[in-house]
């Protein structure tokens, strides 16, 4: 798939957390987004993306090397590859969102020194998941009409409840039904962030996930993503709102 003619309302650095990703800026060869790679503010490019693939888009609060950019260039960082690796890595594990504050603060802050001239701390490579535990970790992403069942779920995996339990528990800092209920959580989030009517009807996505007490629900939303679901859907409305008003549709728009 292609995306063309996508347009940077400032400057970005895009990267390829999963699939192939590459970048054609102002007609130029194509390059891989296997790396963070520097767009200017202004700069047209279009994107091709392989099946499956996911980018991640990041705004950075100053700009890295102002006096080294040049329209229309694209520039590589090689060296930020490891840090955003692991905090991508580490956030498909974060468990409430002072969790995830707390990582993305440690990312920020390595990616700070970096731009500052200093050296780029050593990332150490995550090992492997066990065998076991992944099984049991995509069976809970990938079929979202699954109900919970402990017994079921760690004879898929081919462990005991009680050696799951503990896998889980020690590799991701949740157990298995914490896992399950975080996922729900965020399938109702992408429900709200991705919604194109005019009402995103907050109540039907969650009893869609089997959340039936709607106090209930927004509390544990609140807790992972540190805002309440109707507070999601009005930043998604001011987001669309602005865009709409610039008349035009930014790259941060359709990635």
């Amino acid at each position: 798939m292609e995306i063309g003619h996508c347009r940077a309302s400032e400057q970005l650095l895009l990267f390829a957390s999963a699939g192939e990703v590459s970048v054609s800026c102002s007609g130029g060869s194509w390059q891989s987004l296997d790396m963070p790679t520097q767009v200017c503010s202004g700069d047209e490019f279009d994107l091709r993306f392989s099946e499956n693939s996911r980018l991640v888009v990041l705004k950075p609060a100053l700009e890295l090397f102002p006096d080294a950019l040049r329209a229309g260039v694209l520039r590589q960082f090689p060296a930020m590859s490891p840090p955003i690796k692991k905090y991508l890595e580490s956030m498909r594990f974060y468990f409430d969102n002072a969790h995830a504050r707390a990582l993305t603060r440690e990312l920020l802050g390595q990616l700070a020194r970096f731009q500052a001239g200093g050296p780029v701390a050593v990332v150490p490579k995550m090992q492997p998941l066990d065998r076991r535990l992944r099984r049991a970790i995509e069976k809970i992403e990938q079929n979202p009409g699954w109900e919970f069942n402990l017994e079921e779920l760690a004879r898929y995996a081919g462990a005991s409840e009680r050696n799951l339990y503990y896998l889980m528990k020690n590799n991701t800092g949740m157990t298995p039904y914490r896992f399950y209920q975080r996922q729900r959580l965020i399938r109702v989030r992408r429900r709200l962030v991705d919604c194109q009517a005019s009402e995103a009807h907050i109540s039907r996505y969650a009893a869609d996930e089997g959340f039936s007490h709607l106090g209930r629900f927004a509390a544990l939303y609140r807790e992972h993503f540190g805002e309440l679901p109707s507070q999601t859907v009005r930043r998604r409305q001011h987001l669309y709102e602005a865009e709409a008003e610039a008349g035009e549709l930014s790259c941060e728009m359709l990635v």
